[in-house]
């Protein structure tokens, strides 16, 4: 069943000695709103690691495919729903009969987990048609400002025999990797049960999506991102689709106080930080909280 209400949500993870989102156009660095000098994590990246977990978790589950996963052709993948419903791929249209490319559609987002949760543009030569998805991200900004670190490393071998002559047999790479020494970051989430109803998110894709932002980064360690913790995760239930309250009102109820250190200045640890939840007239006004973490 589809779900019925609408959400918001607010996500708070931390970074420990890493590179929570490198930026590719700056050799990699930490992302960085160069205004404030606050950290940055892309919704995208964060999407990445809900659809890994997911994959991880669910791959012999029907319905629970992943659509824009490492080394995957899109193409192939749009093919999959001409090839189930026997019906010949038109070159970049979808079939004429609106029944068809509905029905070309509507397999996507039963078949495709982040189809039907995040939405999909699938009109390349092998036309599936577009979906907007139900679930949303926004950018995640750090509390404070961050200060990243650029670290020079040694690997004690080299690739080819040319380098280990040219070394005389020392056999040293020098390489280098950036991280983020501490960052509490904050992100915000949007869930709208109206748009679910049109891609066929249902509850239990909902206890999926809760649980990946609890547990991914727990299934994504790396030497590059050090150590990344989902910190809270606080979300906010509206009694039916429309909702009852705009969603800035509700973020602006989730309050983060730095209680050691100068505020505004980049922080060593979680437990610089107080987070309350304001939920006085909440209940009354239709909406219901609740910690997940």
């Amino acid at each position: 069943m589809t779900i019925k209400n609408r959400y918001e949500f607010v996500y708070l993870f931390d970074v420990t000695n890493g590179n929570p989102n490198g930026d590719p156009d700056a050799g990699n660095m930490p992302r960085l709103d160069p205004e404030s000098s606050k950290g940055l994590v892309t919704d995208v990246c964060l999407k990445r690691k809900i659809r890994n977990f997911i994959e991880l978790t669910e791959a012999d589950s029907q319905g629970y495919d992943i659509y824009v996963k490492e080394k995957s052709v899109l193409n192939n993948q749009n093919k999959k729903a001409y090839d189930a419903l026997d019906i010949k791929p038109a070159d970049k249209k979808l079939p004429k009969e609106q029944e068809k490319a509905r029905a070309v559609t509507d397999w996507m987002c039963a078949n495709f987990y982040d189809v039907r949760t995040f939405g999909a543009v699938m009109t390349t030569k092998v036309n599936s048609g577009q979906v907007r998805g139900p679930v949303q991200l926004a950018f995640a900004k750090s509390e404070d400002p961050i200060i990243p670190l650029e670290i020079t490393i040694t690997r004690m071998a080299v690739t080819t025999e040319e380098e280990a002559e040219d070394q005389q047999g020392d056999n040293r790479t020098m390489g280098r990797k950036h991280i983020v020494p501490y960052g509490l970051y904050r992100v915000h989430g949007f869930i709208s049960a109206k748009l679910a109803e049109k891609t066929g998110f249902s509850d239990d894709d909902l206890e999926k999506l809760w649980k990946a932002l609890e547990m991914m980064f727990e299934h994504d360690h790396s030497a590059a991102r050090g150590e990344m913790v989902a910190r809270k995760l606080i979300v906010f239930k509206h009694k039916d689709a429309l909702g009852n309250m705009p969603s800035h009102k509700l973020f602006e109820r989730v309050t983060i106080n730095r209680i050691k250190g100068e505020s505004g200045t980049p922080a060593s640890g979680f437990d610089e930080y107080s987070i309350k939840t304001d939920k006085e007239g909440l209940k009354e006004n239709g909406v219901t909280v609740t910690e997940i973490l």
